[in-house]
């Protein structure tokens, strides 16, 4: 019987350890997707010019999603599972070319979309 009790108060803690239930996961275990990327407002900017906003809109935005501009990580402000934003710093934008975008979220990449420095 003592074994028994046991048996269940162990299996009790590692449920709870784990969060085992809990809405907050959304990794792929959880059946999270892979964000998903339709706008980047602006989609363009002019080289030497100061930094600015961007907006990235799409779906499956998490809290813990992080943008990405021409492979450098950006810290991004959760607006709603559809829209994130981060700041592009002038330094960013020094050199015109093609800057490829794209959002990690529930541990997957999104689509890539690139953005224009005139």
């Amino acid at each position: 019987m003592k074994i028994q009790i046991l048996v269940m108060l162990l299996a009790m803690l590692l449920t709870v350890g784990c969060g085992y239930g809990s809405k907050y996961n959304s990794g792929p275990m959880m059946g999270g997707a892979a964000p998903q990327l339709s706008q980047l407002a602006p989609t363009s900017a002019t080289a030497g010019n100061g930094g600015f906003i961007l907006t990235v809109n799409g779906t499956g935005f998490t809290t813990n999603s992080v943008v990405y501009w021409n492979s450098v990580a950006h810290t991004a402000m959760y607006v709603t599972g559809n829209q994130i934003t981060t700041t592009i710093s002038a330094a960013d934008i020094a050199n015109p070319g093609m800057v490829p975008v794209y959002v990690r979220a529930n541990n997957m990449n999104s689509n890539t979309m690139n953005f224009t420095v005139n």
